[in-house]
C-alpha cells in the first residue's frame, strides 16, 4: 500500500512538473484566444496579452473565470516584465485593411513586440514561438513556396508595413538566438480561417460568408483567378503546439498551412452552395501588391513535425458560416 502511495506521489509531482505559465501575445485575437482553448486544456497556466485593437474579450470571455487563465490588457511593444516558461508571439493585426488603417502599430507590434519579448525569453530563458506569414514571399515567382525562398516583397508598398515587418522580426529573433542562446520556434502561417474571425476585417472568407448571408453581392478582386490555400484554424493550432514542443535544434522557418489550392471564384462558389444564398458576384479592381498564387510546401513540417492539416474546406467553410448565423 505504501508503495502504491509513493508511486502516485511520484506521478502527481511529474504531471505538475509537466505544466508550465504560457505567455500568448495576441491572445484575445482570432487565432490566439483558439491557442489558449488548447493550452489549457493540457494543464497549462495561460496569460493572455492583448491591447485589443483587433483582438476582442468576445474571443476569451468563456475563459474568464478559468481559474488557470489570465488576461492582461496591453500593448506587447511596451511589455516588459512578465515571468513565462513558454512565449508565443501571435500579436498583430493581420488582415489587408489593418495594413493602411494600422501600419504604425503593425510595425511596433512585430519588431518591438518581438524585440521585448525575446527580451523576456532571455531573461526568463523560455522558449519562444513566432509566429511569421506567408507575406514574407510577397508576389511569389517560385510555386509552391518553400522555406528556402526569400521571396519577391515590394518594399515600400501599401502591404510592406505587415511583409517587411514580419521579415525584420524573423531577422531579430535570429540574431537573438545567434548571440544569445535564445530558444526560439519560427512558424510561417498561410491563410487561416475559422471561427472568431471578424466579420468585417476584410479576409476573402469572411468578406464571402457574411456577403451571402446578408444576400448582398459577393465581391471578387480581380479576375477572380489568383488563387490562395485555405487552412481551418483547428489544423493550424495543431501545427503550432506541434512546433513550440519540438525538438531544441528545429527552429525553422517552417510554412503552417493546407496545399490544397483554390481559385477564389470556386471558393466564392463553395460559400454561395453551403449557405444557400443567391447573392451574385460582382468584380472589382485588382488591390495593390495583391499576391497572384499562394500555396505552402508543407513537406517541412510533415517531416520535423508529422503534422499536416485535417480538415477540407467543405468542412471548415461549414463550422465557419455556423459561427457567422450566429454572429450576424
Amino acid at each position: 500500500m505504501r508503495i502504491k502511495k509513493q508511486g502516485q506521489i511520484r506521478k502527481n509531482k511529474l504531471m505538475a512538473l509537466k505544466k508550465k505559465t504560457i505567455l500568448v501575445a495576441g491572445g484575445a485575437g482570432f487565432i490566439g484566444s483558439h491557442l489558449c482553448d488548447v493550452l489549457l486544456t493540457q494543464g497549462h497556466f495561460v496569460i493572455a496579452l492583448d491591447n485589443l485593437i483587433t483582438g476582442s474579450r468576445k474571443n476569451i470571455a468563456h475563459l474568464a473565470k478559468h481559474k488557470r487563465f489570465k488576461f492582461i490588457k496591453a500593448d506587447v511593444s511596451k511589455v516588459t516584465k512578465i515571468k513565462a516558461d513558454e512565449i508565443y508571439h501571435l500579436a498583430s493585426p493581420a488582415s489587408p485593411p489593418y495594413f493602411q488603417k494600422y501600419a504604425i502599430e503593425i510595425f511596433k507590434a512585430n519588431i518591438w513586440g518581438a524585440y521585448n519579448l525575446l527580451e523576456l525569453a532571455k531573461k526568463n530563458k523560455a522558449r519562444m514561438l513566432f509566429a511569421s506569414t506567408s507575406e514574407v514571399y510577397g508576389q511569389p515567382l517560385q510555386h509552391p513556396q518553400k522555406e528556402t525562398y526569400f521571396g519577391n516583397v515590394n518594399t515600400v508598398g501599401i502591404r510592406s508595413c505587415y511583409d517587411e515587418s514580419k521579415r525584420a522580426a524573423e531577422a531579430l529573433c535570429m540574431d537573438y538566438h545567434r548571440k544569445f542562446g535564445v530558444d526560439l520556434k519560427i512558424i510561417r502561417i498561410f491563410n487561416t480561417y475559422g471561427p472568431r474571425m471578424f466579420k468585417n476585417d476584410g479576409r476573402v472568407v469572411s468578406n464571402f460568408i457574411t456577403q451571402a448571408l446578408a444576400g448582398k453581392p459577393l465581391e471578387i478582386y480581380g479576375n477572380g483567378r489568383q488563387t490562395r490555400s485555405f487552412q481551418y484554424v483547428d489544423d493550424l493550432v495543431s501545427g503550432i503546439v506541434k512546433m513550440m514542443a519540438s525538438p531544441k535544434t528545429f527552429i525553422g522557418p517552417v510554412n503552417l498551412g493546407n496545399p490544397n489550392e483554390f481559385t477564389i471564384i470556386e471558393l466564392a462558389k463553395k460559400v454561395l452552395r453551403l449557405t444557400g444564398s443567391k447573392s451574385k458576384l460582382i468584380y472589382k479592381a485588382l488591390p495593390k501588391d495583391d499576391p497572384r498564387q499562394r500555396k505552402p510546401d508543407i513537406s517541412l513540417a510533415q517531416k520535423k513535425l508529422k503534422w499536416k492539416p485535417m480538415v477540407n474546406l467543405e468542412a471548415g467553410l461549414s463550422r465557419t458560416i455556423h459561427y457567422f448565423k450566429g454572429v450576424i
